[in-house]
């Protein structure tokens, strides 16, 4: 006995052919948004390419020992030094500028939106099940609707990263803010706070250590399609690794995978820093 499939045989189809509708009668609101995303996106890339490379592995050399101790600052140093020795610093100065461009759009979106959940059980319960599907969708998925919107290039691969890094920020957002104790909301109340009030000086300072760690997950998320962008012609270090395995170049496959790595750690322990720094500052204990 067959399964009766020929119910829903269309159903593609009908996806297909509404996608097709969006794109063409929403061009000009498709090409206003990659304007602006892909001239943000230049004007940062030229400036990490200006700031003279000495500059910039002392300057986070500098950063990392302040926030997470000498060794996390001498790694960095060193692991900066090691992508410009293998001639990548330009391509990570690439990849820099479209992961920075990603998670502050990602961010932008998804606190605003973890704190609407946070506050609103209903837009809570209607988010979730988007929020999952969002985050067990293989990856490759968005860049299909994000070619037909924004064809080639950086910003297709900004828009699939987005879709896919955003649901950490908005998930840790609506978590931090819903564990602020109901003694702290209830004395602040007691003083006459309004509810923006109690919002903006009790609740996200309070959960501030949290959404950090939010931000943290949607970084590393970014970074994680950074090869998969490189599917839809973005470039950085997921060219570099794109190219080699092309052209079957394991060792220069390595290096570039390995020049990831080295920016996701280094990304990783200033942000757990940053996160520990507010956790600290929350409950007075000293470093």
């Amino acid at each position: 006995m067959e399964f009766p499939a020929d119910v829903g045989r269309d159903i593609g189809k009908e996806i297909d052919a509404a996608v097709k509708w969006l794109t063409r009668e929403g061009a000009w609101f498709f090409s206003g948004i990659k304007s602006i995303i892909l001239k943000v996106l230049l004007n940062l890339e030229d400036a990490l390419l200006w700031v003279p490379w000495p500059s910039v592995i002392i300057g986070i050399g500098f950063l990392a020992w302040r926030l997470a101790g000498w060794r996390v600052g001498v790694f960095s140093m060193l692991a900066l030094l090691s992508i410009g020795f293998v001639g990548l610093w330009d391509s990570a100065m690439e990849t820099l500028a479209l992961v920075l461009t990603s998670v502050t759009l990602a961010v932008t979106i998804g606190v605003p939106l973890g704190v609407l959940a946070a506050r609103n059980n209903a837009a809570d319960a209607l988010m979730r099940p988007f929020l999952d599907g969002m985050q067990t969708m293989p990856s490759f998925v968005y860049l299909v609707p994000a070619i037909l919107f924004f064809s080639l290039g950086n910003v297709p691969a900004v828009m699939a990263t987005i879709i896919y890094a955003v649901p950490p920020a908005i998930r840790l957002t609506n978590l931090g803010i819903r564990q602020v104790s109901p003694e702290t909301l209830e004395a602040a109340r007691s003083f006459g706070t309004t509810p923006m009030q109690l919002l903006l000086k009790v609740q996200i300072p309070m959960a501030l250590p949290t959404i950090m760690a939010g931000i943290n997950q949607t970084t590393m998320m970014a970074l994680a399609m950074v090869v998969v962008g490189a599917l839809v012609g973005a470039g950085g270090l997921g060219e570099d690794v794109l190219r080699a395995l092309g052209r079957q170049e394991p060792g220069n496959s390595a290096l570039a995978g390995m020049a990831i790595v080295f920016m996701a750690i280094i990304i990783d322990r200033l942000t757990q820093a940053l996160t520990k720094g507010q956790q600290q500052a929350l409950t007075g204990d000293n470093p």
